[in-house]
């Protein structure tokens, strides 16, 4: 009657759609909880970076020591010429533009108008030219840059005219760019181009931002931040509590704690702990990995061997050493002595009245008598019958015998019964001692207690025991010098590429098999 298999239950197809919905749900709030950690990182690095979002100017490397100033590259790298970020997210920072420097700018404009129209030495551009002579006075005066945190904007800009005018000082410097006879002699469109690519783009980073009731700078990023938040506090009741009713034993309590981390998504905090936000990468970093849209694994492989390569050899060292200076602390207090007079002085205590080593040395005996010396008869014979042929052949009086007919065949004959009579009558008497025999286990046992107490009773002897505790004590001092150092001079990396290669092997064995 040939069977059939056992047909495999069919799967739950009704399951599939929910699973796929659930696993979709949950790369979305990671996905989303991604963007509030990357709007949490922009908001936190948009002020920085703001001359960047307003003017798209990218310098890799730029220093100044003394007259030498290097930059890479030599002109800045204009990404767009257009602003798009700063006048949308400059309202969620108050960022307002500085009238001063406004007016200033436009100034400078009305200037290149009345140029254009009435000429350099006309009495409209002259009236231009003393009012930017005075609001240089007062923008180098008053530091409108100071509100903004860009005093070293100031600086740059004070820095580039002196030495572009040569002057001493950066009010002269002002004065004399911004004259008739200056810029008649140097060419008034070419000292106007200079000024609109390297001190226009500097007093355009300036900007006003307002202080708030709680002494702070205006920030709105909660506008932003609070939908995210509410999201996430939504999610986090309803994922506890369905942690709480899918897990005996687990309150809701418990759940919330057990998803602690979740909490940075929502957590409100004041604007002097804003960089508390960044807490957010745990809980974003676990719900991808969990999702299965990065694979933290490598990560956390390395991160633990780089751990373990780095203590492994202080450790190594600290716990062999401290383990051997116990064992010679307890000899030089007289620990075995103790425990050899305690041994002897006190009764055996049987807690269930048997004794353990005859029942062993049976159960061994047992299995060799019934499953391995059967299997090894063979080879048994085969030794103790080439054994026996051996001291024959070497023997004379064979030697001699072995020429006359028949005695080959006898010696064969009477090796082959010699073998098996030899292997039967060990193996008989081995099954018999095995046997449960009181007798032979009460003169066992006497055997053993007399070995015993003879050993510790020569081993209790005051220049036995000095002996062995100075000799134990020689010892591990030097097993500490000769083989302590070799393990904390181990190559931990090699030890870590060992490793690895052997969990490559065991994965790949898997795999096989």
């Amino acid at each position: 009657m040939t069977l059939s298999p056992r047909p495999q239950p069919a799967p739950n197809r009704a399951q599939q759609p929910v699973k796929w919905t659930i696993r979709r749900f949950e790369q979305g709030m990671a996905l989303l909880s991604t963007v509030s950690l990357l709007l949490v990182c922009f908001d936190l690095s948009y002020i920085p970076l703001r001359d960047f979002w307003l003017q798209g100017r990218v310098t890799f490397f730029s220093f100044k020591w003394g007259k030498v100033e290097r930059s890479v590259p030599k002109e800045p790298i204009v990404l767009f010429s257009e602003p798009w970020v700063t006048p949308l997210y400059d309202p969620f920072k108050g960022i307002e533009p500085y009238r001063e420097t406004e007016e200033y700018l436009e100034t400078v404009e009305q200037f290149e108008s009345a140029v254009f129209e009435h000429g350099l030495s006309s009495s409209q551009a002259e009236e231009i030219l003393q009012e930017l002579r005075e609001r240089s006075e007062e923008m180098i005066d008053t530091n409108p840059f100071q509100i903004a945190n860009k005093t070293g904007t100031l600086e740059r800009i004070k820095n580039l005219m002196r030495d572009h005018v040569g002057a001493a000082s950066s009010r002269g410097a002002f004065r004399k760019f911004w004259s008739q006879n200056y810029l008649e002699d140097k060419n008034a469109g070419k000292e106007l181009e200079f000024f609109k690519q390297k001190i226009q783009p500097l007093m355009e980073t300036n900007y006003f931002r307002p202080i708030g009731e709680n002494g702070r700078p205006v920030d709105n990023f909660g506008i932003i931040d609070f939908p995210f938040g509410m999201i996430f506090l939504v999610e986090f009741i309803a994922r506890t509590w369905f942690i709480s009713q899918r897990r005996k034993g687990v309150s809701w309590r418990d759940a919330m704690l057990w998803r602690w981390y979740d909490v940075f998504l929502f957590l409100p905090v004041p604007y002097w702990l804003r960089f508390v936000r960044l807490l957010r990468i745990l809980p974003v970093m676990i719900r991808l990995n969990e999702t299965k849209l990065i694979d933290l694994q490598k990560i956390k492989k390395q991160a633990s061997q780089g751990f373990v390569a780095g203590i492994a050899e202080d450790l190594t060292e600290v716990v062999v050493v401290s383990l051997l200076n116990q064992v010679q602390s307890s000899i030089k207090q007289g620990e075995i002595t103790a425990f050899l007079v305690q041994q002897h002085q006190n009764e055996y205590i049987d807690l269930n009245d048997t004794n353990e080593v005859v029942e062993i040395a049976r159960l061994v005996s047992q299995v060799l008598v019934d499953r391995v010396i059967p299997a090894a008869r063979e080879d048994l014979e085969t030794l103790v019958k080439y054994s026996i042929e051996k001291v024959l052949k070497n023997s004379p009086a064979y030697q001699g015998l072995s020429q006359l007919p028949g005695v080959e065949d006898l010696r064969s004959n009477l090796t082959h019964q010699i073998v098996h009579g030899f292997y039967d009558i060990l193996h008989f008497q081995i099954r018999n001692i095995v046997k449960t025999d009181p007798t032979f286990d009460q003169l066992l046992e006497k055997l053993s207690e007399t070995l015993t107490d003879s050993m510790r009773n020569e081993i209790q002897t005051q220049q036995s025991i000095e002996r062995m505790e100075y000799l134990l004590h020689a010892l591990i001092e030097e097993v500490k010098i000769n083989y302590v150092q070799r393990l904390s001079e181990e190559d931990v990396e090699e030890l870590m590429d060992q490793t690895r290669a052997l969990r490559q092997v065991t994965q790949v064995s898997a795999q096989r098999y």
